[in-house]
């Protein structure tokens, strides 16, 4: 007779896995929990670009498991997922370890969508993770350099050419951060900035199509169009290969031909293969091919695997595959979790859509709070900035404090000028009683101010 294995296993270190082991970890779940991930470090995403630009550092975008984990009891265990078997409820790895569990969390995200386009997988630059972003460094680096030196015009022009294919809020932030600062790189060796192009290939009519970000496109567009070099967008047009030195693309039944040595991908997304194999029938699964859950986001069939972020659906809800999301159903999951372990009744998740940041260039963004007034410039940099510093992981002690002032204080009560007052000055000390805390506090000050005028 097999002994009952009462341990949690977490497949996926994005948002939605570590914000569940954080969160059973500090509401002392009463049974053993591992986290598996491939990679040693968790990335940070929605700041990757800061990190990419030299704005912040690894430390604060893309920290070791082994430190956000340290003192909460929670396993960490860097490998990558062979199989998972969700009949014998076994995770099986590359290294030959397999792990026998009583819940199941998949949390693996998504993966890029090459769209089965030639070329795209081998020779456009991905935009996901720390290695991503020191690989397209290093390229970038080496294209000015190269082009500095030669006499050929041609091969200067396709080595000062940027196409990034996807005009979603992904190939806008791109656009924006490399427009405000290959200039100063290429500045610095001597070459002349105005030569570098940085072209936007969206396949539909309009960028941020469908996007979340969508009421902030008025704002991007118009700020794509002043960074210091101005990016050119293509709309219509849709990739179908891309080479070393040229992308092709369709529009108007005519086939054309960008050349380009930096080609970088930010076309869409398809389900991670793990969750593609698992044993779930296409009845219970959405037309992005991913298992649907119910609202306790619990498997149809299998009521012990819990599924969020990117790599499940909720049945007959739609949300965005955001980091807000994924962070708010790493809690609910945690919940759920403990619920059941104690024999409670489990809730269903409550996800609540605060509004979109969107970077646009160095010291630049946009932001859409609650869809009741928009930021633009310096202040939705600040804005922006501020949240993410505070959702960062942190040290176990560290973790109440910060996801509380931001989900109680901040967002909660947000239409409550007074109370948001009051807490913006207390937000000082827990974002930083450095500049940017004090900064951000007076913006938004100003900003409930305007609003008040309004009224």
């Amino acid at each position: 007779m097999n002994t009952p294995v009462y341990q949690t296993v977490i497949v996926g270190g994005g948002f939605t896995g570590l914000f569940t082991a954080l969160h059973l970890a500090h509401e002392h779940y009463p049974r053993s929990v591992i986290l598996i991930d491939q990679n040693e470090r968790f990335c940070f995403k929605p700041l990757l670009y800061e990190y990419f630009d030299g704005e912040m550092d690894s430390v604060q975008v893309v920290p070791r498991f082994s430190e956000l984990l340290r003192g909460s009891g929670v396993i960490f265990v860097q490998d990558t997922v062979q199989s998972i078997d969700l009949h014998q409820k076994e995770v099986k790895l590359v290294s030959g370890s397999s792990y026998n569990y009583s819940n199941l969390v998949l949390a693996l995200g998504s993966v890029s969508g090459f769209h089965r386009v030639t070329g795209a997988k081998e020779n456009a630059f991905g935009f996901w993770t720390q290695a991503d972003a020191i690989a397209l460094d290093k390229h970038l680096r080496d294209c000015l350099q190269k082009a500095i030196q030669t006499e050929d015009i041609e091969q200067r022009r396709q080595l000062l050419t940027v196409v990034i294919v996807g005009g979603g809020a992904s190939g806008v932030e791109m656009a924006a951060t490399l427009a405000d600062f290959l200039p100063h790189w290429y500045d610095a060796l001597g070459g002349n900035a105005a030569e570098i192009r940085i072209i936007i290939l969206n396949h539909g009519q309009k960028i941020l199509d469908g996007d979340i970000n969508d009421p902030l496109r008025p704002i991007a567009e118009k700020e794509l169009q002043k960074r210091a070099i101005r990016v050119e967008i293509i709309t219509a047009a849709e990739a179908t290969a891309v080479h070393p030195n040229a992308v092709e693309y369709q529009s108007n039944n005519e086939t054309k031909i960008l050349p380009t040595y930096t080609t970088i991908w930010n076309a869409g997304t398809s389900i991670h293969p793990l969750i593609q194999e698992l044993p779930i029938p296409p009845e219970h699964r959405d037309h992005h091919h991913r298992p649907l859950v119910t609202p306790t986001l619990q498997l149809l069939d299998f009521p012990e695997v819990f599924a969020g972020g990117d790599c499940a659906a909720i049945e007959d809800i739609s949300l965005p595959p955001t980091a807000q999301v994924a962070y708010q159903q790493g809690a609910n999951i945690a919940h759920n979790l403990k619920a059941q372990a104690l024999g409670e009744d489990l809730k269903p998740a409550q996800v609540n859509i605060r509004g979109t940041l969107l970077k646009l260039g160095l010291n630049d963004a946009a932001a859409n709070l609650f869809n009741i007034f928009e930021v633009v410039g310096e202040p939705a940099h600040l804005i922006r900035q501020a949240t993410y510093l505070t959702l960062l992981p942190t040290p176990i002690h560290d973790f109440q404090a910060t996801t509380e002032w931001l989900d109680e204080e901040i967002f909660h009560h947000h239409l409550d000028s007074d109370r948001i007052g009051k807490k913006v000055v207390q937000a000082v000390e827990l974002v930083g009683a450095g500049v940017v805390g004090v900064l951000v506090a007076r913006k938004l000050l100003q900003m409930l101010g305007n609003e008040a005028k309004k009224d």
